[in-house]
Formats: structure tokens, sequence, C-alpha cells
């Protein structure tokens, strides 16, 4: 069922109860991971801008936030850095770049294990369960998606680490177009859900066994 034909589902709206609150709490981990990381390598500018922080409204990016509500892919406002402040410049990127996806997989693995507790203990309801089955989704989604190395997403910051030199025109293309890429491929054929969706249900059908 698709995000339109759910408009008119009464369903849809209650489960956003529960949806909202693990998209802000995913999205805010995410991005409080970056600035973590980053000023523990030496930048200050995270901190500097207000994004050593918790609170998901310092980090909410508005086209991003829709598309997780549209597609259940999107992204936070980048946290602003400064490489040249790293003690090392290019394992300073590498870390603070993956520090998103990496506790997107940490809160994943934890939600798995809260879900499968209170399941055991018959404490599951309706509600628990879709925000602990949207905590792992949206989690191993925002992991995988943001490797990607388009713009605004922390795979184009390794990108730029790890392409040589003589391909830097790459980098360049992207930074001017990746948005563009980014938004008109997901309006036009929602390509994550076909990457990801089969990842989602293998996972859940090895963590079901658990139960």
């Amino acid at each position: 069922m698709s995000f339109f034909s759910n408009l008119t589902n009464p369903a849809y709206w209650i489960s956003l109860i529960w949806i909202i609150p693990a998209l802000l709490i995913s999205l805010t981990v995410h991005e409080f991971a970056h600035a973590y990381i980053a000023v523990k390598q030496g930048d200050p500018t995270p901190e500097r801008y207000g994004r050593l922080s918790l609170n998901p409204m310092d980090h909410l990016d508005p086209i991003g936030t829709l598309m997780l509500l549209l597609f259940r892919f999107g992204w936070a406002k980048p946290v602003p850095i400064n490489p040249m402040n790293f003690r090392h410049t290019k394992s300073g990127i590498v870390w603070t770049s993956l520090a998103g996806p990496l506790s997107n997989i940490l809160l994943m693995l934890i939600s798995i294990v809260v879900y499968i507790v209170l399941f055991r203990l018959h404490w599951m309801n309706e509600g628990l369960e879709t925000f602990f089955g949207t905590m792992i989704y949206i989690n191993l989604a925002l992991a995988v998606f943001n490797l990607l190395p388009i713009p605004p997403l922390d795979g184009s910051r390794l990108l730029t680490v790890l392409i040589p030199p003589k391909y830097s025109y790459i980098n360049a293309f992207l930074e001017r177009y990746g948005f563009l890429i980014l938004i008109g491929s997901l309006l036009l054929f929602n390509w994550p859900a076909m990457i990801i969706g089969p990842v989602i249900n293998r996972l859940f059908g090895w963590f079901s066994l658990l139960l």
C-alpha cells in the first residue's frame, strides 16, 4: 500500500503516534553520534553550531523528514564539520562519517533485544510492536541508506577520502547534482525499498525464530 492510499486509512494516522517518536529518536541519535565523534576527533564546529545535542529540533531537516514519512528513507540536517580541525584528517572524516550509521545499527540491535524480551514476557501490545518494529526498520534503513555516496548522505564524505584525486570530478558532479538525483530517484522509483525491503524481511525472519 502506497503512502498516498494510506492517507484515507485511519489506522495509518493512529500508527504515527508510535512511528514519529521512533523516527525522531533514530535521527537524533544518528546526528548526535556524528557531532560527538567529530568533537572527540578535535573539531569543535558541531558544538559551536549547537549540534552536540539530543534535542530532535536541533537536527531535523524538513525535506529529509518528509522523505522518511513518505518512503521510510530520509535524513536529518548534516552536522557541520571542519576536517582541518581533526587531529588526523582522513581517519577523522572516516570515523565521523561512520558514527551515524554505526549508531543506527546499535539502536537496531537494542530494539531487537527489547522486542524479544517484551514478547517473551507477554508485555507486547500493538503500539509497542509498531514502535519497536519501526525502530528496527528505520535504523537498518538509515544505516544502509546513509552510506550511499550521494550528498547529503554520509557516504559522500567517505567518498572524498576513498576516491583517488584523479577522479575528483566525480565528487564535484555529485556535490552539484547529487541532491537532485537522490530526490528524483526516490520520487520516481522508491528504489531503496526494493533494496532494503528484502533485507528487512530476512532480518525479521531470523529474529522471529528467537520469539
